[in-house]
């Protein structure tokens, strides 16, 4: 039967998350420092075990006119002027390093201004060790009894560790052995300073409870420094060459299967002790990078993390040895964090490299604030901004922490001299936005699920076989209970035996009676000899007799252990079968997570979009309000319009028809007349002409006729029309371009109560209400004739001034010659013998619609028509 092939797993998938939405604030804490002036002016009171306040210096209140007031901020725990380290640590450090053993990780931090105390907060100096010498203290009295052999664990220089057995383990302890025979570099004989070789007082030390005591554990050390935004290697070993000295080389960040970042290449080195770890960290702190400025004599100019990492391993279930399983290694670890402290160049006078140094540190330190205030709006305000922990190598190193893979905690060191107060209230909203920063709980991580208590039992097993052995005569470390050791003891050496004179009367009897007391201790030890053997002899034969009850009982044990063995079958296949079932459930619980968070991605999805959507609906219908509103206004505007052009087309259609109607009222009277009279009695008569309506300036002309027609009574219908409306209240804007040409006669335009511009423009139109334009161009007739289009200024409603024209005025000169010679080849026609009559009927005036609007008048053609006879 083929059983199908798994598929492999390329990547490990990244650990769960906790199950539980259960959240931890960051800790923060805040020391005081003393001042190093007793007659310092203090600026910091620390007024209850959890609340400061700071005062404004005097000075600084003089010169910003009160601007800066008292303000208190709270803490999780203050530390005042007296607090001792060993307080400090039982407060902030312990609870971390327990976690350490107990499966979880720990990052904790200083944080503060330069020259507050960051570094004896956290190294601490001779007889007054800080927090990370006190941490090592208590894990290795924690783990001290349970530690494995060197070289058992081993780095897999992928943040991992892996479980060498006891042969690879021996030879890699024989090559450090012959390696530190021989040192290669100066640095490898230093050794720890007096001065700090006893930090730690041992009436302080201190021990966690309830570590596993089936397991074993292994310590690894690491100490790096971020100096301007590079990550350098404080333990890596170079070869010390005087001539040309190689310059330390940078590493990189990478993140593990697991999605944890770690140093790449970083040195890891297995310590045993307090001391030795102590040691490995006092020689990189000697690398560490240091200088003096104005503020602080030792200032440090990067931030140094030193790396505690605890590997523990289950034992079999002997509780003799580590299981060779790699995926039973569990590695936690706590990082120390001395972070440099913030500066401003103008009080340091720093240049140069100095100005460079601090710049990349308060860049840093900026880039953790920025985090730390993204972090707090996304829980509080439920965004899901990006929080930019790639801007900084400080901040990129330690983003798993933030992300819930174990508890953060942060030391405020504050220094409470005047000088400093700017910068201490700089750090202290700071630390008060941190505290509203939490971080999911980490859950305990189980190591094996062996039954506890192997290596007691182990050892308690041994003890008990020693005991039996004893008691029956056998071996007690190798040796039996006798008096022989006794008397091998006291046997007398032989003395000297050389005779030189032939009257020495001593040498020989000092030889016999020495060789008399041997002969007695000989025969003691026979007869302890005889009694000895005659005791085997004895239990042997009790231990022959007893070899038949003890193979009954071996076989009655034999029979229970096999039953023993087919229950262990079943159990172990019901096992299988419930590791099986279990790994099925947990596959179908991730299956049911992934479902789960994408249906809660597209969900957020429906709803930004549906929220758009909605917005994008409101706005769409407020357009349409505001559109409808405007198009009713236009509507309204055009109806009226539209109304007024109706009205003035209905008017003048009115007019025209009037006209036409009159004229051919006068052509019938006409015709009526030439019927009814003879031939001879015509006299000669002038065909009537209605008084033209045209709006020239210059003086009404009339065609002179021999004798006047009757004239109709009736006038149009249109009323005689003003010239001019200008003459009125009503103020113009007389628009006169500047090529206009003058004529010299009175037939150019004046408007009173007028403004007279060359381009008009907004505020000119928005005084006014009547608007003017004076046209001149040149007629048919090749006389020159003004027009003028008058118009109506109205407000519009985005708050402009528009013009609406209304009617056109046309001035025109005309020569009283060319009238007066129609009218005498007129005469003359008329008057002629032979008697074809012609009359002119009518002459008409008709209106139209001109372009603007307004009317304009044309003079209609003459219409001939001949008599009766000639027809």
């Amino acid at each position: 039967m083929n059983r199908p092939m798994r598929p492999k797993n390329l990547r490990k998938p990244p650990p769960k998350k906790p199950s539980n939405n259960q959240k931890d604030p960051v800790g923060v804490y805040c020391r005081v420092r003393p001042l190093s002036n007793e007659d310092g002016e203090c600026c910091i009171e620390v007024i209850s075990n959890g609340t400061i306040q700071l005062h404004a210096p005097d000075g600084l209140k003089a010169n910003r006119n009160g601007e800066f007031k008292e303000t208190q901020y709270t803490f999780k725990k203050v530390f005042g002027l007296k607090t001792s380290q060993i307080e400090l640590f039982e407060d902030v450090a312990k609870p971390l390093v327990d976690d350490l053993l107990h499966g979880k990780n720990g990052l904790l931090f200083t944080y503060g201004v330069t020259g507050s105390g960051k570094t004896f907060t956290m190294t601490g100096s001779a007889g007054q060790g800080g927090l990370l010498p006190r941490s090592l203290d208590m894990l290795f009295n924690s783990i001290g009894p349970f530690q494995a052999k060197r070289y058992v664990f081993k780095p897999d220089d992928k943040n991992g560790m892996e479980v060498q057995n006891q042969v690879d383990a021996l030879l890699d302890r024989q090559k450090r052995e012959s390696q530190q025979s021989v040192p290669k570099t100066p640095s490898s004989r230093q050794r720890l300073d007096p001065e700090f070789a006893d930090m730690i007082n041992p009436r302080e030390a201190c021990r966690a409870d309830g570590v596993d005591e089936d397991s074993s554990y292994s310590v690894f050390v690491s100490y790096i420094e971020i100096y301007n935004n590079y990550i350098y290697d404080l333990l890596e070993e170079v070869p010390f060459d005087p001539i040309k000295p190689k310059p330390p080389q940078s590493k990189i960040l990478r993140e593990d299967q697991n999605h944890n970042m770690y140093v790449a290449g970083c040195t890891e080195v297995e310590v045993k002790s307090t001391e030795e770890a102590f040691e490995v960290f006092w020689r990189g702190q000697k690398k560490r990078r240091i200088a003096n400025t104005q503020l602080n004599r030792e200032s440090s100019r990067s931030h140094s993390v030193f790396i505690i990492k605890l590997a523990q391993a289950p034992l079999d279930a002997d509780g003799d040895n580590i299981l060779q399983d790699k995926e039973q290694v569990n590695v936690n670890q706590l990082c120390l964090v001395d972070l440099a402290g913030s500066e401003r160049t103008s009080r340091t006078n720093a240049q140069g490299s100095r100005l460079r140094e601090a710049g990349n540190i308060n860049q840093s330190l900026m880039t953790l604030r920025t985090c730390i205030e993204v972090l707090r709006e996304n829980q509080m305000c439920g965004t899901n901004k990006m929080v930019p922990y790639r801007d900084s190598k400080i901040t990129h190193l330690f983003k798993n922490y933030f992300d819930g893979e174990g508890k953060v905690r942060m030391v405020v060191c504050v220094n409470p001299k005047a000088d400093d107060y700017e910068e201490t209230l700089l750090v202290m909203r700071f630390a008060e936005m941190t505290q509203e920063v939490e971080v999911a709980r980490p859950e305990d991580r189980p190591i094996c699920g062996f039954t506890a208590g192997r290596r007691h039992r182990n050892q308690a097993f041994k003890e008990e076989l020693a005991r039996q052995l004893e008691q029956r005569g056998g071996p007690i470390n190798g040796e039996y209970p006798s008096v022989m050791p006794q008397l091998l003891h006291s046997f007398p050496p032989l003395p000297p035996c050389e005779i030189v004179d032939c009257t020495d009367d001593q040498t020989l009897p000092r030889l016999i009676q020495v060789l008399e007391k041997r002969y007695s201790i000989r025969k003691v030890m026979v007869e302890e000899y005889n009694k000895a053997a005659n005791m085997l002899k004895s239990k042997l034969k009790e231990f022959d007799g007893s070899i038949v009850s003890k193979e009954t009982f071996i076989q009655e044990q034999r029979g229970k252990l096999g039953q023993k063995d087919s229950i262990i079958s079943s159990q172990k296949a019901e096992v299988d079968r419930l590791e099986k079932k279990v790994k099925m459930l947990e596959y179908k619980i991730d299956i049911l997570q992934k479902t789960t968070n994408i249906y809660e991605v597209d969900k957020r999805t429906l709803q930004q979009e549906l929220e758009s959507r909605d917005l994008k609906l409101q706005r769409e219908a407020s357009d349409k309000r505001r559109m409808e509103a405007r198009l009713q206004g236009v509507v309204s505007d055009t109806k009226h319009k539209w109304e007024k052009e109706c009205e003035r087309r209905v008017n003048a259609k009115q007019l025209e028809m009037q006209n036409r109607l009159w004229v051919k009222d006068e052509k019938l009277k006409q015709l009526t007349a030439i019927v009814t009279e003879t031939k001879s009695d015509w006299p000669e008569k002038e065909t009537p002409q209605r008084p033209s309506r045209q709006r020239d300036r210059g003086p009404t002309k009339r065609s002179a006729s021999p004798s006047p027609s009757p004239m109709p009574t009736g006038l149009p219908a249109r009323p005689p029309h003003r010239r001019s409306r200008s003459a009125g209240a009503e103020k113009w804007v007389d628009h006169k371009p500047a090529n206009g040409l003058d004529l010299g006669t009175v037939m150019q335009p004046h408007i009173p109560n007028a403004i007279t511009v060359a381009v008009p423009n907004e505020n000119v139109l928005s005084k006014c209400d009547k608007y003017v334009l004076t046209h001149q161009e040149v007629a048919s007739d090749g006389e020159i004739q003004t027009k003028l289009f008058k118009g109506e200024v109205f407000k519009t409603r985005s708050g402009g001034q528009a013009v609406e024209f209304t009617d056109i005025e046309t001035l025109r000169q005309q020569c009283p010659t060319s009238s007066s010679r129609k009218r005498r080849s007129s005469e003359s026609s008329l008057s002629q013998p032979e008697g074809n009559m012609e009359t002119r009927c009518s002459v008409a005036i008709q209106m139209r619609t001109g372009s603007g609007g307004a009317p304009e008048y044309q003079q209609s053609g003459y219409q001939k028509r001949r008599k009766p006879s000639d027809q």
